[in-house]
């Protein structure tokens, strides 16, 4: 069993710089006919699929987790979107409203001034909601409503998928984010979450951090941004999850072992 990597170069854009784009297609699909599929949107598309192009010589195999998920039956297949990152990732991934008081202001021109640019997410998610998807959509057997629209990323790509989420809940519906990189936004990101997020019921959230390298110092940002997720009546579990892995660094090797969870979280069957 098998899935199918399409793999558009340059991908254009009027919003940002072009990039690669990686479209994994799972066992099953034909290009035509009934079957449609969801799809999950992935941030640093090229550390997903092949080793060779990842960071370090490691990718996430999150092709070779649907497909050991898909044979033992526990989810549905999906379609994978890996959008590349560009030498402007941070900048794409700092979401750009979370700077709106004076204080955020200031923290904004420290990120301006150490980058050189400034954040640039609201463009990103314009060219992944107005260009990409459409493209995908039209192209591709997709299931194209929220419920079957998902965001992953980690690290920074954690942050934009939960970004995503809040400025797009009519789009996606879910966010995975793993090893969130919450020292980021340190302190800002607790009152933009309580204004924005959406309302529990047709959302889902997964979080993980890990205990080592970067990792080390998320604990408490995720207890804050948990505590927020259970005030606006997320149901842990159900809704929402977090977990914390012991001893797991910040890496793809790292994510490479857990990314079933959340797809299992979001694309999985459901009991007969």
């Amino acid at each position: 069993m098998f899935g199918r990597l399409d793999h558009h170069p340059d991908f254009p854009s009027h919003y940002v710089t072009p990039r690669n784009v990686d479209i994994w297609l799972p066992p099953g699909y034909r290009g035509a006919g009934a079957n449609r599929f969801p799809v999950l949107y992935m941030h640093d598309g090229q550390n997903l699929f092949d080793p060779k192009t990842s960071f370090m010589g490691v990718d996430w195999g999150v092709d070779e987790a649907m497909l050991r998920l898909i044979a033992e039956g526990q989810v549905r297949g999906a379609i994978i979107v890996g959008i590349w990152n560009t030498a402007k990732r941070f900048q794409e991934y700092l979401p750009n409203k979370l700077f709106e008081t004076s204080r955020e202001t200031a923290m904004k021109i420290r990120i301006e001034a150490k980058y050189h640019d400034k954040p640039i997410s609201d463009d990103y998610l314009r060219f992944v909601v107005e260009e990409l998807k459409p493209f995908v959509d039209r192209n591709y057997q997709t299931m194209s409503g929220r419920s079957n629209t998902f965001m992953m990323g980690s690290s920074m790509g954690g942050l934009v998928s939960l970004y995503a989420l809040c400025e797009y809940p009519q789009v996606f519906g879910g966010a995975g984010c793993l090893s969130t990189h919450w020292p980021a936004v340190d302190g800002i990101l607790i009152g933009y979450l309580e204004r924005t997020l959406p309302k529990p019921g047709a959302h889902k959230v997964y979080f993980d951090y890990g205990t080592e390298t970067l990792d080390v110092s998320y604990e408490g940002y995720q207890r804050q941004v948990d505590d927020v997720m259970q005030a606006t009546g997320y149901v842990k579990g159900r809704e929402w999850i977090t977990q914390k892995f012991e001893g797991a660094e910040h890496s793809e090797r790292s994510w490479r072992e857990r990314v079933h969870i959340p797809l299992i979280f979001f694309f999985g069957k459901e009991p007969a």
